[in-house]
């Protein structure tokens, strides 16, 4: 796809974001708007591979039809690129902001040469779409005596729901906070992912029939069981949402919070009020510790640095990635190699170093006497030399430090759903081992008959990627469950194919 000889043309030139000591004095997205004429030649980049592994078990978890639609920006041919994104992804603004490209990791290109820019591409086709008015409202021209109650309305729940509306089924999403979007709204920082965006598209699935009903906590507020009376499926999106705890001396001091917390009620409180109500944990005038990597640590950081810490130091417990590709992290896997994400570059420009220390363990807090903390203790791991019948690594000695720090952001990733919301059912609910809603992948049927589960309540924490790949499957399986046969598609089952109970 593309132009044949494109991707020996062209060089990879990603869109750049915004200047990093600029960005940092707002709120506002990171990104800056591309040119047409790159994406052209980027689009051009894409080879006719044969096989094109993007769209792999080891790429695109929606399957979206990446060559195809590359093909189309190359030749100019951008609605017709919109729709045949469409045919896979129910959200391409948020995967094209916020998904790590799994894609472009299995990319054949990237054998041997930089990979095509695909999230790039991806984001600008929807943009295009929303800015040319391609992207209405369509709402179903029948309606099914069907109804559904959907528990969550984050990246699964939001496309299941979608996809049931589509196929004429009335649909209710529950949602606990005062927003609708989950993850989306409250999970992602602003500048990695406009709340306009979500607010845009939620309101397109509000025109096309579907009932949000915001503030509504199930399990307190309603009872689940209730909701499996009165609505003829069920669908559990809730996330996972209990986060991993660090239990090492000093953890109830003042000045400890989860990252969730903290990212939550700033993104709330900048909605609400740009920060004028003072809801949020600050980290102003701070020497801030986030302890864990990841998407949600870096996020930590960004905001921690606009608030106006004083310093920022990033605790990982592995070892730092390579640079390139280790002999055991072979093409097409996601490779697992050193990153600099949009925080660590902004840290940087600020304070002229990146904020990770990696291969550390936390081993206390420490007190300030009053309750407070002041410091954290940790020392250095060794990876290479596991602890029998113990951890993957062992300390070393001699190498315990103390970091000054006024606040501590735990960001080392979730355990699993809160189990309140469906403790009032019934019936038990099973959980697999990771205490996780138990339910098989491509059925998505809990124990209980016409209860379902999907996203990362039933995964486990993942990909916004994912959880749309969780959506679009447990649409298919509840469609089959009440109408005994369904059309509807559904990622790595098949691609709209009727299929009728065995």
């Amino acid at each position: 796809m593309g132009k044949p000889t494109g991707f020996k043309e062209f060089q990879r030139v990603t869109i750049p974001y915004r200047l990093p000591l600029v960005r940092i004095d707002d709120y506002q997205e990171i990104y800056t708007t591309p040119d047409v004429d790159h994406l052209t030649t980027q689009g051009a980049r894409c080879m006719d591979c044969g096989v094109p592994f993007c769209q792999s078990t080891s790429g695109c978890p929606i399957d979206n039809l990446i060559p195809e639609w590359n093909d189309l920006i190359y030749r100019g041919r951008w609605e017709d690129a919109l729709r045949r994104l469409e045919k896979t992804n129910n959200f391409p603004e948020f995967t094209g902001r916020v998904c790590p490209a799994p894609c472009e990791g299995s990319c054949v290109l990237g054998i041997t040469d930089p990979p095509v820019t695909i999230k790039n591409i991806e984001s600008t086709i929807v943009n295009r779409g929303f800015e040319e008015g391609w992207i209405t409202a369509q709402p179903p021209e029948q309606r099914t005596e069907k109804t559904i109650a959907i528990v969550g309305s984050g990246p699964a729940g939001l496309a299941a729901a979608d996809q049931l509306n589509q196929a004429g089924h009335t649909i209710t999403v529950f949602e606990r906070a005062d927003r609708i979007g989950g993850l989306l709204m409250y999970g992602i920082p602003n500048m990695k992912l406009d709340k306009q965006d979500v607010l845009r598209r939620v309101q397109l699935l509000q025109d096309e029939g579907i009932t949000f009903k915001t503030g509504v906590d199930v399990g307190k507020d309603i009872s689940p069981q209730q909701l499996v009376n009165d609505f003829d499926a069920l669908l559990l999106a809730t996330g996972a949402t209990q986060p991993r705890d660090l239990p090492i001396p000093g953890r109830e001091l003042n000045g400890i919070h989860f990252a969730m917390d903290f990212l939550t009620a700033n993104t709330q409180s900048f909605l609400d009020s740009e920060h004028a109500d003072g809801n949020f944990i600050s980290a102003k005038n701070k020497k801030v510790v986030v302890i864990g990597g990841g998407d949600t640590g870096t996020d930590c950081i960004a905001t921690s640095l606009r608030h106006g810490a004083t310093s920022i130091v990033n605790l990982e417990i592995i070892a730092q990635p390579p640079a390139d590709r280790a002999d055991n992290n072979p093409w097409p896997q996601w490779p697992r190699i050193y990153r600099i994400d949009y925080g660590h570059e902004e840290v940087a420009a600020k304070w002229g170093e990146d904020p990770r220390d990696y291969a550390i363990e936390s081993v206390q807090f420490n007190d300030d006497g009053n309750g407070n903390l002041k410091s954290v203790t940790v020392t250095q791991v060794d990876w290479s030399k596991p602890v029998e019948n113990g951890p993957p690594f062992s300390r070393v000695a001699g190498s315990e430090k103390t970091i000054e720090a006024d606040l501590v952001l735990l960001a080392m990733g979730f355990l699993g759903p809160e189990h309140y919301v469906v403790e009032a059912l019934k019936d038990e609910i099973q959980l697999d081992p990771r205490s996780n809603y138990q339910a098989t992948h491509g059925e998505f049927t809990t124990s209980i008959p016409g209860v379902f589960a999907a996203g990362d309540c039933r995964r486990g924490q993942s990909l916004v990627v994912w959880a749309i790949n969780e959506g679009r499957g447990a649409a298919r399986a509840i469609d089959l469950h009440l109408m005994g046969s369904t059309t509807l598609p559904a990622p790595g089952i098949t691609m709209g194919s009727p299929l009728e109970p065995a």
